[in-house]
């Protein structure tokens, strides 16, 4: 595919850009997660800072709202000069508190953050002006919106007083002042800035339309019934009129609109009515997870910890050949049927069944990380790790001792009698550790214990599939409802350790507008399953059709009834369980090989295109 050439959703991947923008132009990037990490998009803009910067250096600036727990550990603030010290104060003059600095992050990039609440008076006026001149409701009492409004609010004085600092050049009118603003928490000032004939050329991008996520979760058959869809009535079905009429404001108002995927322009286009120029896919910084010749040692050592996690948690009720394990994965944000958390399951049912019968003598765990309200982690899952870090101990303590007897012994040429070097004791406390271990009952399927776990859908979905975690059972689940960490003490490892012990990633979502999870995956070589409904899925099967070769396979979701979907999943699955380790290994190697693909030095050049893009339109704009 060229870079001109339109994709199945008709909009255009991005067009040539230059090496670089004019001298003159700043881009100034807007959104509510810069220095502050919520969700995706704190990623996409933090792993392409440093794209950024090689490209506009310091004519780049990052701009956020100010959160002081968050600004305490990302932000450090400096002392402004030249240009930017004027734009401080004309932020002063408008009555805007900004702190600028810079974000501890690589490249350290300039970033200011707005402190951005409005007293109860200046709030109902600005909604007031949203509504008679842009038609925008923004309902009383939300604090997501008001968050919203009184963001733009900030944002807007920021811009203009920028615009002000940076004025167009002289004769040509070409704009010296770029805005990009994502999503429509961090975009509403487009349409005050458009409306106020702000010198500034501006840039759009929804990474998930808020209402195609609503629908998404509530329909099975979303994109087969998007063209027809009338996405007002959706809204006020949804309740979120206000906010669809927000990012249609946002998207309508910019020069330039772009999203993240071809399958999130078809949501673009029916439900906020304007088809996106571009096409900007999300990268990563892959130098973060490259660990050189020294991943697959990695991947051995993480492995170890996942052992751990899997004996204190299934082997107090029975045992099974860990060295023919595989580690299994899944994870998200609690949206079971958008993540496609259902169809894991299914496929893992079906699996099960498939394994008993081909009798391959391996072990799934599938794990599915997520995040719900809980009252603590389960009681007996925890005894059960405490007294397995104790078991260890001992045991520890056991072969220092013997070993300190058995030297001299060894060296004298002397025969032993190994058992006779093992105090009464601590041979007595061992058995009592090994019996203490011990569970009457099946591993729980769920790690925690939910506040609600009778209506929670992912759990009854494992109890309506019978997945308990019998002996017998090939096919283990884990439901950690938590996101893992190294405080976690049934996991004592962080989330990239996690995954780069797993064997594969699973993630065939129903709804997902990108999906960094099996992007993830893949920096840290470990192969993948996506969809062709996941935005990220979408983008590798357009342009390269032999991914499932080298670890990534796209799973076919799209137009297809959901148990069809669930027995190819299983059969796919099936497949990689067939790999030796030998096997592993080489499909490791080839996924190492292919994630430069998805570094930002290959992918920014779409988010160039688009800024170019913005330039040329805002020039002699009124």
């Amino acid at each position: 595919m060229t870079d001109d050439a339109p994709n199945d959703s008709g909009v255009p991947l991005a067009r040539r850009a230059g090496a670089s923008t004019a001298r003159g132009p700043v881009l100034f990037e807007l959104s509510t997660e810069v220095c502050n990490q919520v969700g995706g998009i704190y990623q996409v803009i933090r792993s392409k800072a440093s794209e950024m910067m090689e490209r506009w250096g310091s004519r780049y600036c990052l701009v956020g709202a100010y959160n002081p727990a968050a600004a305490s550990i990302e932000f450090e603030e400096r002392r402004p000069s030249g240009r930017w010290a004027t734009l401080m104060d004309a932020l002063e003059r408008r009555g805007v508190r900004a702190h600028i600095g810079q974000w501890l992050i690589p490249g350290r990039p300039r970033a200011i953050l707005l402190e951005h609440t409005l007293p109860p008076q200046r709030l109902d006026q600005i909604k007031y002006l949203l509504w008679e001149k842009h038609r925008v409701e923004s309902p009383a009492g939300d604090p997501v919106v008001d968050t919203a409004v009184c963001f733009a609010d900030a944002s807007f004085h920021l811009v203009q007083a920028a615009s002000e600092v940076w004025p167009p050049e002289p004769g040509d009118g070409r704009r010296n002042v770029l805005a990009h603003f994502h999503e429509w928490l961090g975009g509403l000032a487009i349409p005050m800035l458009r409306d106020q004939r702000v010198q500034a050329a501006t840039v759009f991008t929804t990474h998930a339309t808020l209402l195609g996520r609503y629908m998404a979760s509530n329909d099975e058959r979303f994109y087969d019934h998007l063209p027809s869809a009338d996405q007002r009535a959706e809204a006020a079905r949804f309740n979120v009129r206000g906010q669809h009429g927000m990012e249609r404001a946002c998207a309508h108002g910019a020069h330039v609109f772009t999203t993240v995927s071809p399958i999130t322009a078809e949501e673009c286009l029916h439900l906020l009515g304007r088809q996106p120029e571009l096409v900007t896919p999300n990268g990563l910084n892959i130098a973060h997870y490259d660990l050189g010749h020294e991943f697959q040692m990695a991947h051995a050592q993480h492995k170890e910890r996942l052992h751990r996690f899997t004996m204190g948690y299934f082997f107090p009720s029975y045992t099974f050949d860990l060295d023919r394990t595989l580690y299994l994965f899944t994870s998200g944000r609690y949206e079971p049927r958008n993540k496609g958390f259902d169809l894991c399951l299914e496929a893992m049912a079906r699996l099960n069944a498939q394994l008993k019968s081909f009798d391959l003598g391996v072990t799934v765990v599938f794990i599915i990380v997520t995040r719900q309200p809980t009252k603590s982690i389960n009681p007996l899952s925890l005894q059960c790790r405490g007294v397995l870090n104790e078991l260890e101990d001992l045991c520890t303590h056991i072969m220092q001792d013997v070993g300190r007897k058995l030297f001299p012994l060894a060296a004298a040429g002397q025969r032993v009698d190994l058992d006779r070097l093992v105090d009464q004791y601590w041979a007595m406390r061992y058995r009592r550790t090994q019996q203490a271990l011990k569970a009457p009952s099946l591993p729980p399927v769920v790690t925690h214990m939910l506040w609600d776990d009778a209506h929670d859908p992912v759990l009854n979905h494992i109890r309506a599939l019978g997945l308990f975690n019998r002996a017998e059972d090939p096919v283990k689940v884990v439901y950690h409802p938590e996101f893992i960490s190294s405080t976690n003490p049934l996991w004592q490892m962080d989330y990239d350790q996690f995954v780069r012990g797993c064997h594969l990633g699973v993630f065939p979502s129903a709804y997902e507008p990108w999906g960094y999870t099996p992007l993830e995956c893949i920096a840290s070589g470990v192969p993948a399953i996506t969809s062709d409904l996941a935005g990220f899925g979408r983008f590798v099967a357009e342009n390269d059709e032999r991914s499932e070769e080298w670890g990534l396979t796209v799973l076919p979701r799209r137009g297809r009834a959901f148990h069809d979907a669930a027995a190819d999943l299983a059969r796919r699955i099936l497949q990689f369980c067939r790999y030796d380790r030998r096997g592993r290994i080489d499909i490791r190697n080839q996924v190492v090989k292919r994630a430069p693909s998805f570094d930002w030095s290959r992918l920014a050049r779409y988010y160039h295109a688009a800024h170019d893009l913005a330039l040329d339109r805002s020039v002699g704009d009124a």
